[in-house]
Formats: C-alpha cells, structure tokens, sequence
C-alpha cells in the first residue's frame, strides 16, 4: 500500500520550494484554460481572505502568518471607497485604511495578493463600500450603464491601480499582487437594469483592462463576463461551475467558510467536514484557485457595518476568529487538506482535464495523470494523484480502484497524491478542538476604593462606584438649526455621518379633539407608510414608543394634551442595505404619508407642518462635541452615576478602567446593556445591542448534505452579541476610558473587561487516522512518514502564543467515550496513558503524540482499533517566546 513513497517525498519537496520564498523579483501573471499561471508555471492556489480595515494594523502581521501557516499562497481583500474617500476627493489611506502597507505586508511574507477593487464591495460593509456622497451626484444611478456614475467609479478605480503600481506592487514590478477585480457579483442583479446593464458589464471590462495593470482581471458571479476577463464563481459550493470561455481557468473566489450575523438571529456555524469536502471537491473537479470568504473575519469597528442589522461582530467562523486566535479544528483541518492538495500539484497541473472514473451509485474518481491508459498505473507513478469522493449523504462505502479498496464515509473525498496512498479524507478529523473563555486578568477597575462583588466562574471581582454620566437632550440641542416644510430624508441631511436624525414639530390639540377622544374611546395614532431601521418617538419629551424594522409600517398610539405639543421622531440607521439593484434609491428615514389619524377633523398631513432640523452636529450633542475622546471627554458636564441608579434612556456614561495583564486579546462584556454604542480611548468600538435570537432552530449539526445558512446555527435564546473586541493596540496600561451612549437601558456596574484565550484543548486520533501533514520540519517528515514502510498517525496539542500545556485533565489509550470535555474511560485502556501524555505536554507550547502500541508500551486490547483522547488545560506562560519553541514529541526529537 505504501508504494511511490519517493515520489510522495519529491512533491513534498516540490511544494517545500514554492512555498518557502520570503520576498519577489519581477514576475509574470497569465492563465491558460486550466489555471493562473505564475512566470508561465500553473498553479494550484489557495487564498485567504482577510479585509484590513476589519483588523488593526497591529493584527495584520500576524493574521497574515498564520494565514501561510495554515497553508495560504494567497491573500484577498477587497478595497473599501467609503473608507478611503469619504469626502469626494479627499483620501484616506492612514490607520487601518493603509492599504499599501497591508499590500507590503503580505509580500514581505512570501505571499500573493488578490485585490478586488470592485469599488462595489457588498461584504456586510456600510453601503457596499460606496460613499454616501455618491448618492448626491446628480443624475446618478449605481451601477450601471450611466455617466455620472462611470465617471466616478473610473476615477477610484484608477486612483488604486494608480498607487500600487507607484508602489511598485504588481507581480511585474516584484510585487504580491497577481490578479484584480473589477465589479463584484453584478450578474446577480444585472438583469434590473436591461440592456444598460450588459453594457456596463462590457464597459467595466474595458476600463478596468485600459488601466493596464499587467495582471490579470477577474468578474465574480458573472456568466456573461468579456473574453478579456475571468469569470468566477461564488457559493458555498462550487464544484460544478465552469467558466464562460473554454480559455479560462475555473477560479473560486468566495467559498462561504460560515455566515454573517444579524441583530437578533442566530449565530450560524459551518462544520469543517463540510467544507473541506467542498474545497476537495473543487480541485477534484478541476478548479485551480480557491478563497475562504472569510480566512478571517474581524470586526465592524465603528459604523462600518452594512445592513440593515448586521452584527458589529464579522466573525464569520472563519479558520481564525475575530479576536485573531486559531479556531480549532477548523484550522488545523484544512491546513491537512491544503497540505494534501500541494502534495497533488504537480499531477494537477499537468494536465487540462482528470479522468473520470465512476465507482458506485454515488462515488466517483477523477484522476490526473499524463498516462492515457489505467492499466498502466500500479500507484508509483510520479504524474498520477487521485480524488476518490462519496456524495452519499448517509452510507460509508468500501470501493475498489486501481486493484485497491478504499472505505470513504459519507460526503467525503480522499485524496491519493500517488494514486495509492491515501493522506487524507475529509470526514475525518485528527485536528484538535479548541474551547475559548474569557477570564478577568484584573479587576475592572482597581484605582477605586469603594467596591462591590461580582460573581464570574467561582472568582470574584471588584468593581467599584467608578461610573459617571450624562443625559442626552431629547431634540434640539443647538441653536444651530433651521426649520423647513416637510419631512426631510434622513440621509439628506445626515450624510451618514451618525446614525442619529432628530425632527421636531409641534402639535396643537384643541379641546374639542380631546372631548371627541374620551367621547369615542378612541386615542390619536402616528402612521407612516414605510420607515427603516429605528424610530423612537417622543411627545413632551416622553419616550412613547419604538419601531424597528426595514421599511416597515408604523402605527402608535399617541396621548397628546391639550394645547402645544412637542412632537419628536428619532429615526436611526443600523448599516446601510450593502445588496441588491438602485441602492441609491433606498435612503433611510420614512417614506410615503406620514401623518396624524383620529382627530376630530380628520387626518393631518404632517409633510404640511414645518419641522426643525439641527444645522451643525447632526445626531447627538455628545457625538458633535466628542465626549468619548479623550481630549473632549473632560469638558462635558459628568456627574457620578449611582451604584442604584435606575436603567435610562439616551444616557452617556463613563469610566476609566486597566488593561488586562498579558498579550491575550481584550473583550468588553456588554451583556448588562440594552442598546448603543461605544469608545474606547475615542476609538469606536462599534454598535452594541441585546437583542435576543429566537430559542428554536438549532438542533444538532450533521456535516453530511448541502449547507445552508442556517443549518448549523447556535446561540439560540441569547442575545446575538456580548462580547465586543478590544484591541491589544488601542489600550493603553492603565487608565483607558470607556465611553458609552446608551438608547434604550442597561445597567453599566456589570460591563467588565476580561482577556480571551484558549483554555481547554482537545483531541481524539485512532489508529486508522491518516498520519500528519502539519509537522515543522520537512526533511524530518519525509525520513519519517514516507521511509521504512511506517507510517504512523499523530495526536498534535497546541496552546495560543504565550501559552503552555498546564494539565491534563483526562488521557486514555484504547476505546475512550465520550466528546471534548466529556472524556471517560472505555473498557480498554493503557494505564501509562496518563503519565506518558503528561511527560509529553506538559511544560510545553505544542506537543505530538505517536498513536501507536509500541508508543504506549504494549497492546491494551489486540485485534481492536485503538484511540488516543486527551483533554488539557492551556494557561499563560512567563515567556511566550521560550515556550514557542518548545514543541517536543513522545520521542523526544524537536520539530
């Protein structure tokens, strides 16, 4: 069974080369009909996607490391206009818009890029990335075939080719950067538009090709693509897509790894099962270029999240989570099967099409090898790699090829890169699982005397009277105002630069009005026709009622008395709609008839009353004169906050507070809070709201079959969010302020700051594992796996940077039971599994196991497959960088 083990041994080397390199010279970028092609070489090409502005530029070092680590050739973003011009011709490229320091960034790594220009973006981002000012072009419509709009998307789109070529950043010029994109997804709206949006797409093509960038361009979701452009696909499978052009190569740019969150839903998860068998499946089936959309989420800091509702969290259950911590086994999983398809690359990229070999009802092979004929391929070909695939949702099958059986479990691939030896499946994961918490490094606030207990995980807490606050006032604030006819739109006068639009009226009920309401019992209402995302309403200051909703209708019982009544709408936004065809028209506030039913002379049209509007500072008088800041926070007029303060509404608060000890990433828990938004040290954190997921909709997961979005949610009957990351290189020691503006109520004394980290790591690897493809050192492996006939699986542990292996909790070799924490003993059991795992691990940052008898000393149970379970405890070490490196295994060599 082990034949072509050389050969197994060359491609490993083949793939150590092509990986290794640190920095570029000039080089070429084409494609053929099967794949890119790199200095006129085919390549196989796995892509992580991570949007810088979602990280700091303190997380994208490593972000981009563990990226490779994982097995990553590539890294995609797309490129966000709002963020880089958000006044028509002023730019920003500072902070995390630094887009040329990312780029460099991942050059300096010896990896590619892939940058989508688009400028439309879609991504759950503010507007789909356009400027709200794009909107007050006149005559303008978004995408498609108009003046107004081509003139300025051809001007940001030039402007970015424009710099990084000044930055000499093109694959040419020695640069990263091997393929752009122009556009994004428009094939799924296209038809909105006629005739104008075929012309678009031939336009877009044409301008994005003159700017003459010498690499080439890529149009994702779009079947109609020019010659003179790639299309690709996007989905959570795709496997099946074929591109326009026999020409092109089969490029899938967005693999949906999970899914986003909004307000009030569930937190929805993508088994890795799944997706590597749709990542196999892809190769398998002749793709050449693949993306996780997304390799790393992040966070929508800020107001940058689109919408309507979407999570300030963009998680994404992406390999690495928002914090910039490895999610297990999800990343270790597919770096096995990154490792597996490298070890294919030569026999992939030798020919144009697999032969196709069909070995069940619903198992297939598809093989790449110049040989013409299987007669001829005994397993030791140097040219021959092999996918083996079950699409049967329910049934292990055992199938014969190539003289060979194979068991493949359901919905999965095993891939052979010799033919022969199989080195992985999918359904089958040795990775470990990793299990997160968040803890209190220190007190929240530790400068205070007076303190009151809270109750976290057995531990206890101070956090003292350390609060003070602000009320916001209810409409006008400024004399700075005007008032007109009419109800104006919200983003015509926001310009979205708060989420906030106050409009005043006043209301005058006469007392035949209030004698013809308690005559008919009836009460006077507030209807508008259609309203999105927030409205709060106020009569006389008093909050009477709220509606959230996109483009709902509105219908409130209002009490009015006698005489002058304020009337005060508060309308809010919650992330621009980022999707869909004639975004420009959308807008945000009412639309239709809003007016007053029930009064005794019938309706009032309120579009017929003048409203005040605020001048200067629209939404909030804190947000205008920036009391989260730290320069500004001190002239503001605070006030201590009671410890038994009741919740109130459009209130400020703040407090000071000590960073947690460590390098850990930072959480701000604001579970006790209703809904808002908050700084920290004047950087915005972003919208935080309690809404709470329905309870129902997340039973058990099962990889097997097609995934959807909502197929393995969790969370189900807790709020959406709570936790909102922090990052390490916002805080400062000691003293950092945390401001809050909340709207509807919350209780601040039970916010707290805790650091997060991997607490709890677990495995279970048997003997019928395949061996690892993950192991440090290559030349080590290849003696070790691919010589004296043994191959042999290993069990990997391994704690985030900066910590070490500090228990095991539980050990067996032999039958164990049980899940992740939830060990116990089966009826076979190696009584020095304890003592061996613990001589192995403890101490130490990673660690590798052999699951082997001879391993464990002798056999606990001849003629029974054996497994190794092991759960143990991560904590923090004094030096993160002695214990990186202290990676042993049972046989005590370094790898």
């Amino acid at each position: 069974m082990f034949q072509g083990r050389a050969f197994l041994a060359a491609l490993l080397c083949f793939s150590l080369t092509i990986e290794l390199g640190e920095s570029f010279v000039p080089f070429n970028v084409s494609y053929d009909n099967r794949a890119l092609l790199i200095n006129g070489k085919r390549r196989m090409l796995i892509s992580a996607g991570i949007h810088y502005p979602r990280a700091t530029p303190e997380m994208w070092p490593n972000l981009i490391a563990k990226s490779k680590e994982g097995g990553a050739d590539v890294i995609q973003t797309y490129v966000f206009w709002n963020g880089h011009e958000p006044v028509r011709g002023q730019y920003n490229f500072e902070g995390s818009y630094d887009i040329v320091k990312f780029v460099k960034l991942v050059g300096s790594s010896g990896l590619y890029l892939h940058l989508r220009v688009g400028p439309y973006v879609c991504a759950e981002w503010n507007f789909g990335g356009f400027p709200v000012w794009l909107r007050d072009i006149p005559g303008v419509e978004f995408r498609t075939n108009n003046a107004p709009f081509k003139v300025e998307m051809q001007r940001f789109v030039k402007k970015i080719v424009d710099l990084m070529r000044e930055e000499m950043l093109f694959s040419w010029q020695g640069g990263p950067i091997i393929m752009l994109q122009i556009e994004n997804e428009y094939g799924n709206v296209e038809s909105s538009f006629g005739q104008r949006g075929k012309d678009y797409v031939k336009w877009a093509a044409r301008m994005a090709i003159g700017l003459d960038a010498g690499v080439p361009w890529v149009m994702c979701q779009q079947a109609d693509a020019p010659d003179i452009i790639i299309n690709a696909c996007n989905g959570f499978y795709c496997d099946g897509f074929w591109p326009n052009s026999a020409k092109k190569p089969k490029l899938w740019t967005e693999d949906w790894n999970g899914w986003y969150t909004s307000w009030g839903g569930r937190t929805p998860r993508r088994p890795v099962e799944d997706i590597a068998f749709a990542v196999a499946r892809f190769f398998q089936r002749g793709g050449s270029f693949h993306n996780y959309y997304m390799y790393f989420g992040g966070t929508n800091f800020g107001r940058s999240s689109g919408g309507p509702f979407y999570a300030t969290s963009y998680d994404y259950d992406g390999p690495i989570d928002e914090y910039g911590l490895l999610s297990q086994p999800k990343w270790g999983h597919l770096k096995e099967l990154h490792a597996a398809i490298k070890l294919c690359e030569p026999a992939l990229v030798a020919v144009d099409s697999p032969h196709y070999i069909k070995l069940g009802p619903m198992q297939e092979a598809h093989v790449y090898s110049v040989k013409k004929s299987f007669s001829t391929l005994s397993g030791n070909g140097s040219s021959c790699s092999a996918f083996l695939a079950n699409i049967d949702e329910r049934k292990t099958v055992s199938v014969k090829f190539l003289g060979q059986l194979y068991t493949l479990p359901p919905w999965s691939v095993s891939i052979l890169p010799d033919c022969w030896t199989t080195v992985f499946n999918t359904a089958k994961v040795r990775a470990q699982t990793s299990v997160k918490t968040v803890e209190f490094d220190l007190p929240l606030f530790q400068n205070i005397s007076v303190t009151q207990p809270l109750m976290l995980q057995n531990k206890i807490s101070s956090i003292p009277k350390a609060w003070m606050t602000i009320k916001e006032p209810i409409g006008v604030w400024s004399e700075n105002n005007f008032t007109i006819q009419g109800l104006l739109e919200h983003l015509h006068v926001t310009k979205d630069i708060s989420d906030y639009l106050w409009h005043i009226t006043r209301i005058n009920v006469s007392a035949e009005d209030i004698s013809f309401w308690e005559e008919n019992q009836i009460s006077p209402a507030l209807s508008i026709d259609s309203m999105r995302d927030i409205l709060r309403i106020f009569v006389n200051g008093q909050l009477i009622g709220s509606v959230s909703g996109h483009w709902v209708k509105v219908v409130q019982p209002i009490q009015f008395l006698q005489g002058y009544n304020d009337l005060v709408l508060l309308s809010q936004t919650v992330g621009l709609q980022n999707y869909g065809a004639f975004m420009e028209r959308d807008g945000a506030g009412f639309k239709g008839q809003v007016k007053l039913t029930g009064f005794k002379n019938g309706e009032i049209d309120l579009s017929e009353y003048s409203w005040t509007y605020q001048v200067w500072g629209v939404g909030l008088r804190g947000e205008f004169q920036k009391i989260y800041t730290i320069d500004e926070c001190e002239k503001a007029e605070w006030i201590d906050l009671a410890l038994d303060a009741s919740p109130s509404t459009f209130t400020w608060y703040k407090t000071f507070f000590d960073a947690p000890n460590g390098a850990n990433p930072v959480a701000l828990d604001l579970g006790s809070m209703g809904k808002g938004q908050a700084w920290v040290n004047g950087h915005h954190i972003g919208r935080y709201w309690t809404l709470v997921a329905p309870k129902d909709g997340c039973g058990v997961c099962d990889y097997r079959g097609a995934y959807y979005s909502s197929k393995c949610a969790s969370n189900c009957g807790k709020p959406t969010q709570t936790w909102y990351h922090i990052p390490r290189s916002w805080l400062k020691a000691s003293n950092n302020l945390l401001v809050l503006f909340e709207e509807t109520g919350g209780n601040p004394y039970e916010i707290s700051v805790k650091s997060r980290y991997t607490k709890t790591i677990c495995a279970e690897v048997s003997e019928t594992h395949y061996t690892s493809l993950q192991n440090q050192s290559r030349s080590d492996f290849i003696d070790k796996i691919f010589s004296q006939n043994k191959v042999t699986p290993e069990m990997q542990l391994q704690c985030d940077d900066g910590h070490t292996i500090s228990s095991i909790e539980f050990a067996s070799y032999g039958t164990p039971r049980g899940s992740c924490q939830k060990f116990s003993q089966g009826e076979c059991h190696a009584p020095n599994s304890m003592p061996l795992v613990s001589k192995a691990c403890l101490g130490k940052q990673r660690c590798v196991i052999e699951i082997s008898n001879s391993e464990f000393g002798a056999d606990p149970c001849k003629g029974i497959v054996k497994t190794l379970a092991v759960e143990a405890k991560c904590a923090s070490s004094s030096s993160s960088s002695s214990s990186s490196s202290s990676t042993t295994t049972t046989g005590s060599s370094q790898i």
